[in-house]
């Protein structure tokens, strides 16, 4: 562990805590050409972080300490930085340029990756085509896309960003095991002309598996048994549980895949079948560009790297609980949910990846909505509430062509600088009397419209949203996402948090079928479930 460097980042935060961001650039000449770096087609400008020079000094001193460059060549060489599970993580190998050449534990993928692509690229085009049909021959005008978590969320991304005002072929997603959800994802369809993609690493997801069985009781209800299967597709790492499920086809990846990670992989099929190969391509294409700045990018002028320093410096050097995420672009409404699993679930650990307690504050809470609809929600919060939450704006230039979209990125630039400058409260009193308030009035109001700035924010620009630069955006986050991990010394690859409530989920079910609590269930849960049951 890097004591050292972590000792001087906390001093300087520490002795900079009060610092106004906004005089920071009187102080420091350089400060907007140094904290704002081009990648990818995104422009990220950090110069509305809380450093000060010797803060972002003491952050880039932590990253070499931490060893941010080695960690990251044993990403990119496959070795097994998911120690707990024993696997590689290779996520950068499922976009990289075909023919490349990426080893997981020393086994070549590369081969594969590019053979799974080109079955993708070839089933979508039959379905779009209309070779590939349904039981009664009829081409299919829905995909019903079944998954959680990873298997649903980053697709989920993919398509709100991406998909035709009117698409030739549209995409419902399933996710939770609530009835609801699945009854509103078929309602007006026809059988004879959907496809259901069921996506699970290891086929066995509790609420994945049960949203499928409704599914395919459904189309039993009106297809001939012979050709059921034309109807449902695995995307897998078990393909022989998939077809004993009765999946027609099966489309693969590697345990290698984080399941937060695997959009970029088989599990995205149903984008790829809405949206054609060409531009799923250019999704995985904007992801490998963002891949090699990240290589090869110095610590100082790699966005991923600045992105994940200015986050640590606010949680651990200034002890911010919290971060939201506001995109100002409607296409990218999901993309706060999106971040909440990436992020929260790799990072949301107790141990250093030697077992031993961290000792600090590992990943802030993730929240957001696309802006301006969060102005009129919490950000009043972020404004004027005693704790500070820094923010990140998603800013896009151009996302239908016309003026009328400069009062939405407008928005976004006056929220950045609306929290870094503030309000003082003669500002507001000045403001007040020349509004034609008494001095009485003044005096009473002023306090309540007081804002006390020196809140930090990044602004994440882009001039359009395109294949490419989603492609690039997700990118970055999953590269800061590791490097943080890499800097808190812990695993951002396993998620055990994930599977306690699994386990005693089955558990109560078997009460459920029993009809009544076991003596082993605590007393708040006990009388739950009985009231459940009655």
């Amino acid at each position: 562990m890097p004591h050292a460097a972590w000792t001087e980042l906390e001093a300087v935060a520490r002795r900079d805590a009060d610092a106004r961001i906004s005089d920071q650039f009187a102080v420091d000449p350089d400060r907007l050409s140094r904290l704002t770096v081009d990648a990818a087609g995104l422009h990220l400008d950090l110069s509305k972080q809380s450093w000060t020079h010797a803060g972002f000094d003491a952050a880039l001193a932590l990253a070499r300490a931490a060893d941010v460059d080695g960690r990251r060549t044993a990403l990119f060489g496959g070795e097994a930085v998911n120690a707990t599970e024993g696997r590689a993580v290779l996520h950068p190998a499922l976009r990289a340029p075909a023919g490349a050449d990426f080893h997981a534990l020393g086994e070549a993928v590369s081969a594969e990756v590019d053979a799974v692509r080109g079955q993708m690229r070839d089933y979508a085009h039959a379905v779009r085509s209309s070779i590939e049909t349904g039981a009664t021959g009829r081409p299919f005008e829905t995909v019903v896309h079944i998954g959680i978590g990873g298997s649903d969320l980053g697709p989920r991304v993919i398509w709100d960003a991406l998909r035709p005002l009117d698409p030739a072929i549209d995409i419902r997603f399933v996710a939770n095991i609530d009835p609801r959800d699945m009854a509103e994802a078929l309602t007006g369809l026809d059988p004879e002309t959907t496809l259901v993609v069921v996506v699970s690493k290891t086929f066995t997801t509790q609420e994945t598996l049960a949203n499928a069985e409704a599914a395919k009781a459904w189309l039993a209800a009106a297809l001939p048994a012979e050709g059921m299967a034309r109807h449902f597709i695995g995307v897998t790492a078990a393909p022989e549980k998939a077809a004993a499920f009765g999946c027609g086809r099966t489309f693969a990846f590697r345990d290698w895949v984080g399941g937060r990670y695997s959009l970029w992989s088989a599990v995205s099929l149903s984008c790829v079948i809405g949206l054609g190969w060409d531009v799923f391509q250019d999704f995985l294409d904007g992801a490998a560009e963002l891949d090699r700045h990240f290589l090869e990018a110095p610590l100082e002028r790699n966005a991923p790297i600045l992105l994940a320093l200015a986050q640590i410096y606010n949680v651990d050097g200034l002890h911010r609980p919290a971060r939201t995420v506001a995109p100002y672009a409607h296409a990218l409404r999901r993309l706060p949910a999106f971040l909440q699993q990436l992020e929260m679930e790799s990072n949301g650990k107790r141990v250093r990846r030697d077992g031993a307690p961290v000792g600090r504050q590992t990943c802030p809470v993730v929240f957001g909505e696309p802006g301006t609809n969060g102005q009129h929600a919490f950000f009043q919060q972020i404004h004027q509430g005693p704790q500070v939450v820094p923010a990140e704006f998603v800013i896009v230039a151009s996302t239908h062509g016309d003026a009328s979209e400069s009062p939405l990125w407008a928005n976004a630039l006056a929220q950045g600088q609306a929290l870094m400058q503030g309000k003082s409260e003669a500002q507001a009193h000045a403001e007040l009397i020349a509004s034609g308030a008494s001095e009485a009035e003044a005096d009473r109001l002023a306090p309540h419209k007081t804002f006390p700035g020196n809140r930090p924010s990044t602004a994440i620009l882009m001039e359009r949203l395109t294949p490419q630069t989603l492609g690039a955006l997700i990118a970055l986050y999953e590269h800061k996402t590791f490097v943080e991990g890499v800097i808190w010394d812990i695993n951002s690859f396993d998620q055990w948090g994930v599977e306690l409530g699994k386990v005693l989920a089955k558990a109560v079910l078997k009460d459920v079928a029993a009809g009544a609590p076991s003596p082993d269930l605590d007393p708040s849960t006990a009388a739950l479930l009985a009231r459940l049951l009655r």
